[in-house]
């Protein structure tokens, strides 16, 4: 790998570090705006919940051990981007929040999602490759 990769890749972490904690302070702005309710109230904790356990849970990845423990931790972000999703499209049918005010916010999710997903089979790939190759892989250390 030359520097200009290794650069990139470096970018793209950070980037997606600050992009999942951006997530998160957007959720909070539009929790802080929902109307006062039972049932809004425990949309906005479970949704507060979901959002930031999102980047918390990105920045574990960071820190994987093997390459088997970096796709079960990504695996967590996967499920916690989609309840995120979930809990954003029963504020939307429910008629809580005007859809346009939470649309940009929807959008994120998914993007958000889609990389998460695309990673984990990446990562997947990856690791199978290295077995069928009978490289050594930190999992087997």
């Amino acid at each position: 790998m030359d520097d200009k990769d290794r650069n990139s890749r470096d970018m793209k972490k950070p980037d997606l570090l600050e992009r999942t904690q951006n997530f998160g302070v957007r959720i909070m702005n539009l929790v802080e705006h929902l109307p006062s309710t039972k049932s809004s109230n425990v949309i906005a904790n479970q949704l507060m919940r979901s959002a930031f356990s999102i980047g918390a849970n990105y920045r574990a990845v960071q820190r994987a051990k093997s390459s088997r423990d970096f796709i079960n931790k990504l695996k967590i972000v996967e499920e916690e981007t989609d309840e995120t999703l979930f809990w954003l499209e029963l504020i939307e049918k429910g008629k809580i929040f005007p859809s346009g005010r939470i649309r940009n916010v929807k959008l994120e999710a998914r993007e958000l999602l889609s990389i998460f997903v695309a990673s984990i089979k990446t990562a997947k790939s990856n690791q199978a490759k290295n077995k069928y190759e009978g490289r050594s892989t930190k999992d087997e250390q």
